[in-house]
């Protein structure tokens, strides 16, 4: 007779999938504030336990369920570490290299074009913003983050629609160089220039 295995037992190779599939549902229909963990893991029939062996944390879990090619908190870290000073530049930088790359361009017009359903903005409203978005404000050190960085989304998040989405010219095709002159004066503004009280 042999021993069995200690340990935690090992998902099937669908539980992965389920999980994820489970959590976009959930993120879409709740919100991420009111999609827990354990609501999530009974959606896709797993033990709450193997949600955070596959994903670690509910805001990785809430990155995955976007399906983006890269984390875009690894992306904005280089940003943030340098401070609020010039933020604005290295901001659009950072976006612009990924959304140019074509390798990366495919995967994330297809999530560009799902905030436009009902769900996807729920996702990009109560999920993006506060996982991804507002820590930057944070971690910038800028006075009123809830304030300012949806404010700097409505710019960004313009410029994917308009550039890559729908490709206005002159827009679509001019340089990273030239974007970044035109649209960093005013997120500037919107990260550190007065606020109304």
């Amino acid at each position: 007779m042999t021993a069995q295995p200690r340990g935690r037992r090992p998902g099937s190779p669908d539980t992965r999938a389920a999980i994820l599939e489970a959590a976009r549902a959930l993120f879409a229909e709740r919100g991420f504030a009111g999609a827990s963990v354990r609501a999530i893991a009974s959606a896709a029939g797993v033990d709450p336990a193997l949600v955070h062996h596959y994903f670690g944390s509910k805001d990785d879990l809430f990155i995955a369920a976007l399906q983006i090619p890269v984390d875009p908190r690894e992306l904005l870290a280089g940003v943030v570490a340098r401070g609020a000073e010039g933020a604005a530049e290295r901001l659009l930088h950072t976006f612009l290299s990924v959304w140019d790359d074509p390798e990366l361009r495919l995967p994330l017009l297809g999530v560009a074009r799902s905030v436009m359903d009902p769900s996807g903005a729920r996702l990009l409203r109560d999920g993006f913003l506060p996982v991804v978005l507002l820590p930057v404000g944070a971690g910038l050190g800028i006075e009123r983050p809830e304030v300012r960085m949806p404010l700097v989304a409505s710019q960004v998040i313009g410029l994917i629609l308009l550039r890559y989405v729908v490709a206005v010219e002159p827009l679509a095709s001019m340089t990273a160089e030239d974007v970044v002159a035109i649209y960093a004066p005013t997120i500037q503004r919107y990260l550190t220039g007065p606020l109304p009280s």
